[in-house]
């Protein structure tokens, strides 16, 4: 059984002055089973709404006044516990992308054959799971406010990382043993006991699906494990494709950001 949730995720920017103009892009807005959505922008600006290329719901605006902060409140109802799953129709060709190294998952050849070892005589779910545990057990998921801290064969190195560098790790193990994977954004209730109606502090959370005649999910950071206290945000190749807010200003060179991520949950589904 899911759960119903409200997600309010607020990021607050402060330039080094005063900025004459932004353009920005947000992606915040839950992928399923949303109830309601809304994203507020400070200064107020009217907002546009679109689906990008891996079919994530994209907020953009612009803002051209002069202004030395800028404030972009999501706000969400949404029924955890996922799509239906996609089984496969014909050839679709971005699983062959999702199949190719980025930057950001590239793990070097000596894992890329580790990797390849692991789906000797597995299944797809097989090979998935043997890598989604060799990650759990070498790399240790950091807490505190997610982010991008290393590469992914630097975040086996170092047996550490954020909880999207274990995502970036896994994709690219994923894609060496030869599946598809694509990097999943969202968020992650932490406290499952929590009371409903109870406002939890939360963040930003990543993950993974991979390709195996449907889309599997996998959460290197959980064992495994996903379920009703994950919300799909937004799926790309890596972290570039998927990031909350982007943008750009004309004005100042330095800025400084705030997130606040809450989590309530209402009832279950």
């Amino acid at each position: 059984m899911g759960w119903r949730l409200k997600v309010s995720h607020v990021t607050h920017v402060e330039y080094d002055g005063e900025a004459h103009s932004s353009y920005n892009e947000v992606r915040m807005t839950p992928a399923h089973n949303v109830l309601s959505s809304r994203v507020t922008v400070t200064p107020y600006v009217p907002v546009f709404t679109y689906e990008d290329y891996w079919g994530t719901k994209v907020t953009s605006f612009d803002v051209m006044e002069p202004h030395t902060s800028l404030t972009v409140e999501a706000v969400s109802r949404v029924e955890t516990g996922g799509p239906p799953r996609r089984v496969a129709a014909g050839y679709d060709p971005s699983l062959k992308e999702l199949l190719r190294t980025t930057p950001m998952t590239a793990v070097g050849p000596e894992l890329e054959e580790l990797a390849r070892v692991q789906a000797l005589g597995r299944d797809p779910q097989g090979t998935a799971g043997a890598i989604g545990e060799m990650v759990a057990a070498r790399v240790t998921c950091l807490p505190g406010p997610a982010g991008v801290r290393t590469s992914a064969r630097e975040a086996w190195d170092l047996g550490e990382g954020a909880c999207q560098d274990l995502a970036h790790l896994t994709a690219g193990l994923l894609r060496a043993a030869g599946l598809p994977a694509r990097y999943v954004s969202g968020y992650l209730h932490p406290r499952p006991d929590a009371d409903v109606g109870e406002p939890v502090e939360g963040q930003s959370h990543a993950w993974v699906e991979y390709w195996a005649g449907e889309w599997l999910p996998l959460d290197p950071a959980g064992r495994g494990h996903v379920g009703e206290a994950h919300v799909v945000v937004a799926r790309g190749r890596d972290h570039s494709d998927v990031p909350p807010l982007k943008g750009v200003h004309r004005g100042p060179a330095g800025s400084r950001q705030e997130v606040t991520v809450t989590l309530t949950r209402l009832a279950p589904a």
